[in-house]
């Protein structure tokens, strides 16, 4: 019977070490945290209290002078840059404009209903709304600069790209404004949504009396505002600030508004996406299957497509009796065969002459 039962009793004598072995390993992993706790603190960084984050945004809120000092700096800063096609200046002005702090004000007031800061909030961003673009358009008119430069130009298209940056800044923001630890890229988040840009361009658009560029920019920045109180309010929500029940009419508002923007902004997006695909066809047509443009240099090609058809405007390089236009018409009939759509066929010839001495045949 003794011999019998040997595997049974084995069996549970392995069990008895297993268990032994497990709540050893146990103990030692709770040695080595509890030893190196300090070590390893970051980990389990804590957010800001309540109280201490009702401070922080009621600070950031208040419409003070320096307030008002440094948006209109960085007004200024940001319409010369815009004006002189400088990128770094246009940064620069990012960085220093407080307007991010009244923003993320509004998103957390909506999540805890605190209309008291919600009130103060959406005063102060109004009021600097106002002021960035009476600061442009003032400095735009003095200077009487009526070219737009690449740099205001990108600003007057804005895609689903820019609500997407919008989005991820907003919860960039509140998060930043809820941890101690990382209240350090703020500017960094200042920097990638670019709010006062915007608003220096439609300063600029009223100045110029160009409807195309100031709806254009406002349009980007309702893009960037609602994006960032959308996002940065469900990131509060996350974190236990607030209640779903307090937030439910905002959200509900700033998704209806976000469903609204993304009509044009999607078709933005579209027409960006068709116009490189048609520009890419055509330049492959054009350069490596038009014997026309063979011993020519392309320096320019645009297209612009509508609807069902597409205009093409070429610059080209060629020596004077190259192209005729006869020839012209016959590139513009294989466009229309290839690309199957009406196309409307621009070409300016440069003329180039080559001169040659001392060089023996």
């Amino acid at each position: 019977m003794t011999h019998k039962s040997s595997p049974s009793l084995k069996r549970r004598l392995l069990k008895l070490r297993f268990f032994r072995q497990l709540i050893r390993t146990r103990k030692k992993i709770s040695e080595i945290w509890n030893q190196n706790s300090g070590d390893w603190s970051w980990v389990i960084e804590k957010k800001r209290p309540i109280a201490a984050l009702n401070r922080s945004l009621w600070k950031a809120s208040v419409p003070s002078l320096s307030f008002y000092a440094l948006l209109s700096l960085s007004g200024v800063i940001s319409t010369l840059g815009l004006l002189a096609n400088s990128a770094a200046a246009i940064i620069g002005a990012m960085i220093i404009a407080p307007l991010m702090g009244p923003i993320i004000g509004m998103a957390y007031a909506m999540t805890v209903g605190n209309r008291r800061l919600l009130k103060r909030s959406v005063l102060t961003t109004f009021k600097g709304v106002i002021l960035s673009v009476l600061t442009a358009a003032i400095i735009t008119f003095l200077i009487g600069l009526k070219t737009p430069s690449s740099e205001i130009l990108i600003r007057v298209r804005p895609t689903l790209i820019d609500l997407g940056v919008a989005l991820a800044a907003g919860a960039a923001g509140a998060f930043a404004q809820s941890r101690r630890q990382v209240e350090n890229a703020l500017p960094g988040v200042a920097i990638s949504v670019a709010l006062v840009p915007p608003l220096s361009v439609i300063g600029i658009g009223i100045a110029w009396a160009n409807t195309n560029i100031a709806v254009g920019a406002t349009v980007l920045f309702a893009t960037n505002l609602i994006g960032i109180i959308l996002s940065g309010s469900l990131v509060f929500l996350f974190q236990s600030y607030g209640s779903l029940e307090r937030a439910r009419k905002s959200l509900v508002a700033g998704g209806v508004s976000l469903l609204i923007l993304g009509v044009p902004l999607g078709w933005s997006l579209r027409n960006i996406l068709v116009r490189q695909q048609l520009k890419s066809e055509i330049n492959t047509l054009i350069s490596r299957e038009s014997l026309t443009f063979a011993n020519t240099e392309i320096q320019r090609l645009e297209v612009r497509p509508d609807f069902d058809s597409a205009f093409v405007e070429l610059d080209v390089a060629a020596p004077p009796g190259t192209i005729s236009q006869k020839q012209v018409q016959l590139v513009r009939q294989f466009l229309v065969e290839r690309l199957e759509q009406p196309v409307q066929l621009k070409v300016r010839v440069v003329p180039t002459e080559f001169f040659e001495d001392g060089i023996e045949p």
